[in-house]
Formats: structure tokens, sequence, C-alpha cells
């Protein structure tokens, strides 16, 4: 980065700047040796991974010694002396060695959390003397790693520092400069004949369509400005595949598909909690150890794979592995000693399965330190829902599981149905709506809370929005039911009057108002109200139990 850099003589906010990209670019490095190693350990010969490892510590070293950050310098000089000899043949690459070279990135990235003042630890002197002495013994000394040296981890759902900036392809900046070029010549010309008593209405209605045009056209470059390529996350999940199964001396590699599909930056940053939990619980309670695998006619090493495509407006990720599968039998006693079941219900995977992202259902007689099959997905189903999305599981005894979730690729604008309950204006996002009919005659009279109506000579539980919002007012002669998709069916949901359907921009919530269930964000329609938009899934959880939802759907 250049002459190294005096505090004293930089204005504070630029130096501040000039840190977080200096943080930023040491983070994408300390990845891309991450994926270097990984890549070595399977290919110890890889040239190409050395040098994408060498070049990575090599830049670290000297852009940390500009900024005066010296624990960085001594550990990352360490580090790459060791790659210096691995590339001159020295020594060579064992899983071992690779190990403590991976330690050695988690020292680096824990030092450069704690700034520039933080000094070496006698855990990082004993790390500093193992690639010393594996060094001198070529690698002999690796076998034993140090415990891995790891900063605080940031609290659940909080998107990491580096997620405040993103790299923008330059060519989509041109094209925002020359919108923006068009927009001040259209917004010149409808202004000019705003002014003119004698524009013809004809010319000012054309002069509008193309500022509409233009202000779409701006909309969706910048929704595209937020856009990543998820491959980068995904691979930070190769180290966490790789570092479990040693723990629980089992073997295990992730692959991954689609890593140039983009998505919102904020969702993906959002996902990594998500996808974490379900890659442990895949390794801890999925992938067998390898002898009992090539009992079972299976390959030694498991394999998790994790895909990525998209479906029109949507992603679609998908988390598989090739393991022991869910044990359908198990679910059921389950489900029947918490009485979600009847004790001769049978009902299909596609019912069952979703059982298991109910708070507190599991499967495990004991849990582990690492994670547990149903200890845990109802939070990772309430965090993929925060993120308007949905998570469904499918499995095969002895074959393996597979967890599929659907994601909108942004979440600034939604596709939005505009619905009113007395005086309130709601808004429900589209993609929860399966279809909207009249409520029924012969269940309208009746003005429930909550119940169950006949939809198509099957049964569709039901909840009124008036009730939800404690709504006095008296209920008009004709509702109308919309019906949502559930975890374990379809579910109604009964408001008074649907007001049109359009895109509506969210606005988050005040954290005054965060606890209030059923209630996702906000929005500001056209003419200056403020419309809650509802989080459908949290809201027919609360008030249709999972009980009655389930027998409705046949499955008790």
């Amino acid at each position: 980065m250049g002459k190294d850099v005096d505090p004293e003589n930089v204005d504070a906010t630029l130096f501040a700047d000039v840190i977080e990209v200096f943080l930023t670019e040491s983070e994408e490095r300390l990845s891309s040796m991450e994926e270097g190693l990984l890549r070595l350990e399977s290919r110890p010969d890889d040239d190409a991974a050395i040098a994408l490892v060498f070049r990575s510590v090599h830049t670290i070293k000297g852009n940390a010694g500009a900024f005066g950050y010296n624990a960085v310098v001594t550990l990352a000089h360490v580090a790459e002396d060791m790659l210096q000899d691995l590339r001159d043949g020295r020594i060579h690459a064992t899983s071992d060695l690779v190990t403590l070279l991976l330690r050695s990135v988690d020292a680096l990235r824990a030092l450069m959390a704690r700034g520039a003042g933080a000094e070496l630890t006698a855990a990082h002197q004993e790390l500093l003397a193992r690639l010393a002495d594996a060094r001198a013994d070529g690698a002999d000394s690796a076998s034993a790693a140090p415990p891995p040296i790891v900063a605080n981890p940031s609290p659940t759902n909080a998107p990491p520092e580096s997620a405040r900036t993103l790299r923008v392809d330059t060519e989509r900046l041109d094209q925002l400069l020359s919108l923006t070029g068009e927009i001040a010549v259209s917004r010149a010309r409808l202004s000019q004949m705003l002014q003119s008593p004698d524009a013809p209405r004809r010319a000012l209605q054309e002069s509008h369509r193309d500022s509409e045009r233009l202000y779409l056209d701006l909309q969706d470059l910048v929704m595209k400005l937020r856009m990543v390529p998820v491959g980068p996350s995904f691979q930070q999940l190769a180290r966490l595949v790789r570092d479990m199964a040693r723990k629980l001396s089992r073997e295990a590699r992730l692959e991954i598909t689609g890593g140039n599909v983009e998505i919102d930056n904020t969702v993906l940053q959002l996902l990594r909690d998500p996808l974490t939990h379900m890659v442990r619980n895949a390794l801890d309670h999925g992938i067998e150890a390898p002898a009992a695998r090539e009992a079972r006619g299976k390959p030694r090493s498991g394999r998790i794979s994790l895909r990525c495509s998209r479906e029109t407006s949507d992603v679609v990720i998908e988390l598989a592995d090739d393991g022991a599968g869910i044990d359908r039998e198990r679910v059921l006693a389950r489900a029947r000693e918490r009485g979600v079941l009847g004790e001769d219900a049978a009902p299909p995977d596609a019912q069952l399965f979703p059982l298991l992202f109910e708070p507190g259902f599991s499967t495990t007689e004991a849990v582990s330190d690492i994670s547990g099959r149903g200890v845990g997905l109802d939070v990772v189903r309430r965090n993929i829902h925060a993120l308007r999305g949905s998570v469904s599981v499918a499995s095969q005894l002895g074959a393996g599981t597979t967890f599929t979730i659907r994601l909108p690729l942004t979440l600034a604008i939604i596709d939005g149905l505009l619905v009113r309950v007395g005086a309130t204006t709601c808004v429900l996002p589209v993609e929860n709506i399966r279809e909207s009919r009249s409520m029924p005659a012969d269940e309208a009279h009746r003005r429930p809370g909550r119940g169950v109506v006949n939809l198509r000579d099957r049964p569709l539980p039901f909840v009124r929005l008036r009730h939800v919002f404690r709504i006095e007012d008296s209920p008009p002669d004709r509702e109308v039911l919309i019906v949502m998709a559930g975890q374990s069916g379809p579910v109604g949901l009964v408001v008074d009057a649907m007001s049109g359907e359009g895109q509506v921009v969210i606005k988050p919530l005040s954290k005054v108002f965060q606890s209030v269930n059923g209630v996702a964000a906000t929005t500001v329609l056209a003419d200056g109200q403020v419309a809650l938009i509802l989080d459908a899934g949290a809201l027919l959880r609360t008030c249709v139990p999972q009980r009655q939802t389930a027998s409705a759907a046949g499955v008790a």
C-alpha cells in the first residue's frame, strides 16, 4: 500500500477510512489463504495453491507494517518463511503442516481484530515456536497442532465489519453515471413543460413515462450494486468442514456448485449463521465414521454439497449430505411423545419432517457440544423467515439429508399485497400467497377469531387478522380469505378487503417495535400512509397452533 502512514499527520476520519479498507482487504486475503491451504491439503504438489497463499501472507505482512501492526508482521513473516520452504521444496505439505498454517491464519485474524497495539501472547509465542520447529524438522513437529487462536465471535446474526464495504464493478458505476445524466435531462425537460401553460397533455404524459422508465432502470441498477456472488462466502464453510471432521475423527469434503450466483449482500451475511449450524449438524449427526461408511459400502470420505441456483426472483440453496439420514421412526416417536401426533398417525415425510423445526424437538438421546439434529433448527427456521425465506428438509435413511432454502434476491423492495382490516392497512409478501377468495358464507356469519373452513373438500385452518390486532369495530358482510403457504400445509388469513398489489420499499422497524410478533417491517404508501409489512410465517405459527395445522393437513 505504499509508504508507511503516519497517523499524526493524517486526518482522523480519513485515517479511520483507510484502516477500514486495510482490514477489509486483509480479511479477503486471509480467506484466500484458507482456500489455498485447503486445496494444498488435498493436492500437496499444487504449486498454484502455494503461490496463492504465499502472495496473500506477503501482502498482509507489508500492509500491516505500514499501519503499525507489528505483531501481525512478526507472525506473518514466520509463516512466509515456512511457505518459502514449501515453494523451494525443502519441506512438503502434510495435513499436520496445513493445520499449523491454518492456525496461523486464525492467529493473524485475531491479532488484526485487536488493533495496531496488539501484542503476541504466550499462545502466539508457542505457535511461532512450532512453526520454527516444523521448518527445522521437515514438518515432523507439526503433528501436535496448537489449540486454535480465534477472535471473540461476533453476536448472532450480526454481519462482520467487512459487510460495511462492497467491491463494485466499475462498469456498473459507469452505467450509474450515464443513467444519472439521463435522469437529469428528463427532469429538466419535465420541469420546463410543467412551467409552460401551453404544454400539451399528451407530451406531459410521455415525459412522465420516460422519467418513470429511467427511475425503474435506476432502481434495478442500484439493486445490482448490492449483489455479490455467494461463492467466496460459501467457501469459508470449507474450513469449518475440514476442522470439524478432524475433531470428530471423520472424513468429509465440501463441494460448492453455483458459486457465481449473485444475491443481496445483506441477505448473504444474515444467511451465515443458519448455514453454519446446518453444516455442523450434517457433520455431527449426518456423516458417519469412516469405518461405518465402509461397512455400508460408501466411500470413507463423506460429501457435503452446497448448491445455489436462481429461480425467477428467488435464490435456492440446497445443503445435502450423503450420511446416515433422518430416522423416520424416531421422529414419529418423538412427535407422539410431545403430543403433536396421535398414536395411530402415519403422515408422509413431507408433513412429518417439518416438525424437526419446532422449538425443542430433537431425536438425539444426548446433545453434543457441536450440534444436535433438531436442536437449534427452530432458530435456523426463524432466521430464514426473518429474511422472508423458507426452509424444508427431505431425507432417506442411510442415503443422506437435504435442506432446501428459498430466499428473495434482495430485502430492499418486495412485491406486496395491500390488505385492510378496519382502518389499518397492511402488506403481505406476495411470495407467501397461494390464492385469495371470498370467505365461505357458512363461516362468515359465525365471526370466530379462528377456526377451520372447507376449501375444495379439505380442511383449512384460518385466523382473522382483526382478531390478532384486537380491532373491535364491526367487520364487513363479505370478508376475504387469503390462502398462504404454511410449514405443515396451507393456512388461511381473513381480512376485510384487498387494496391492490405493487412494489413496496421496506423500512426497518424501530427497536421499540422489533419484539412485536407478526410484524416484520413498515413501508410508506403512495398516499403517505405508513403500513405494516406482516411476517406471515410468524403470525400464523403463533395464531394457528401446530396441532391444529397438522390435523387440518391430514397429519392426525
